[in-house]
């Protein structure tokens, strides 16, 4: 779930991509790296750590030009090292060239294979080093040509930038299971990123969407860009972009994080009842306060304690300075972060019934440690509800649940979950639930819950 952006036709472009990957620091926190092109040679700065830990202000200074991208990792795909930060820059028959991609290829490995027997030679873990090569490989006289040439070779979900000494390529896969948006910048340039936050700090308009199976073409010097229908669209947006994965302020095409969550919240307020719960079996009481697992849960929560009548509390204080637990690459880290980042307010929940939002349940392990934290901060009844349905799934499409023997709802009904994890009740959203409440005039890949891994 990587986050990329890419600066076409604008005075210090590196400095955009700086900001626009500081707003999407959530997306990936483990490396961090920006291309810039300036006099079309392409210089490429990239490490381990947060944004701001990789850039300096001296650093981004060597970074001139005025088209650059950049990237934000999260690994789904390759290993947790150096050699795999974005973007990947190579010299070809063409020139220069950088890549950043979002998403995963699901036939990484035999594309892989196949290239190794011509004489490749690979640097990273990385699938997005398999595209590289296959435009390497081709005999077209054109990048443009070459490019598409590599994407027929593909599957999978991505989202790409592409940039050479006179443009950058823009491009999404057929279904646009990762989102991507075009804005205008205040000097007339032109931003891609994968969330509309990028464009909210850098003063940017949005333009539109990057269509499913659509590529994009900017160039130097030029103030519109080229579109190319690559391959026939069958839009499934994830779901999990509104359940956990984007900003609450961004916007997945057309539609707001925020409302969306508040809108799952509402759903499971509406599904609720007062006796007893239809999925675990265990007696419900009506609850004092209603409490989110921040961030992620809170919209979610604000839309369940709205549509309950019931008092919403801030109860849970975060520590906004450790980063996210999910996509931490090892459950020990995992744990130790779940401490670290939340400690519930005794003096709020003392003695009271409560509902608590969160957004998913993944290893379970997460939930566990909150239930007693807050039976430690002395909540009477913990009431747990789930703002989306049970991940029973592996998620091959760019979200790090690769095994299936990690999902807790793979393994455990909702009964067992909810004795795992220490509370009094539990309650996930359907699947229907779901999709009505984010809207059913479209399809969302919905893996991770149903099992219907339609890229083959």
């Amino acid at each position: 779930m990587c986050a990329i952006v890419g600066i076409i036709n604008s005075e210090h472009a590196a400095k955009s991509a700086y900001y626009g990957l500081f707003a999407m620091q959530h997306r990936g926190q483990e490396a961090s790296g920006i291309s810039a092109n300036f006099e079309h040679k392409i210089s490429t700065i990239k490490a381990k750590g947060l944004v701001t830990e990789v850039f300096s202000e001296e650093k981004l200074n060597t970074l001139k030009g005025a088209m650059a991208i950049g990237h934000n990792r999260y690994s789904t795909a390759g290993k947790e090292s150096g050699n795999d930060a974005q973007p990947v820059a190579a010299k070809y028959a063409l020139g220069e060239i950088s890549i950043v991609h979002n998403g995963n290829l699901v036939n990484k490995k035999e594309v892989r294979e196949s290239l190794v027997k011509n004489g490749a030679i690979f640097q990273s873990n990385m699938d997005t080093e398999n595209i590289l090569h296959l435009i390497a490989k081709s005999s077209a006289p054109k990048l443009k040509d070459r490019i598409i040439e590599a994407l027929k070779e593909i599957k999978g979900a991505y989202c790409l930038l592409i940039m050479s000494r006179k443009k950058v390529f823009a491009v999404r896969d057929a279904y646009g299971v990762r989102p991507l948006s075009i804005g205008r910048l205040k000097d007339g340039g032109y931003i891609v990123a994968s969330e509309t936050c990028a464009f909210d700090l850098l003063g940017a308009s949005f333009v539109r969407d990057v269509e499913p199976g659509e590529m994009i073409i900017f160039e130097e010097g030029k103030d519109s860009f080229e579109s190319i229908k690559i391959f026939e669209s069958e839009p499934r947006i994830c779901a999990f972009e509104y359940i956990y994965f984007a900003r609450p302020d961004s916007v997945i095409e057309g539609k707001s994080v925020y409302e969306m969550r508040k809108r799952l919240g509402s759903a499971l307020a509406n599904k609720s009842c007062e006796d007893t719960c239809d999925t675990c079996g265990n007696i419900k009481a009506k609850a004092d306060l209603v409490i989110p697992v921040p961030d992620s849960g809170v919209p979610a929560a604000l839309g369940y304690a709205q549509s309950a009548n019931i008092p919403f509390e801030m109860a849970i204080v975060r520590n906004h300075y450790v980063g996210r637990t999910f996509i931490e690459p090892t459950q020990e880290i995992r744990n130790l972060k779940v401490k670290l980042k939340l400690n519930p307010m005794s003096s709020v929940l003392a003695g009271k019934s409560i509902v608590v939002i969160d957004d998913s349940i993944v290893r379970g392990t997460t939930s566990k440690r909150i239930v007693e934290m807050l039976r430690h901060a002395g909540a009477k009844e913990i009431h747990m509800k789930i703002a989306a349905p049970q991940i029973r799934y592996a998620e091959v499409y760019g979200i790090d649940t690769p095994n299936r023997d990690e999902l807790i709802s793979a393994k455990k009904t909702c009964a067992q979950i909810c004795e795992y994890i220490g509370a009094d009740s539990l309650e996930f959203l359907s699947i229907d639930e779901l999709v009505k409440a984010l809207g059913d005039e479209r399809k969302y890949s919905l893996v991770s819950f149903d099992g219907n891994y339609f890229i083959k």
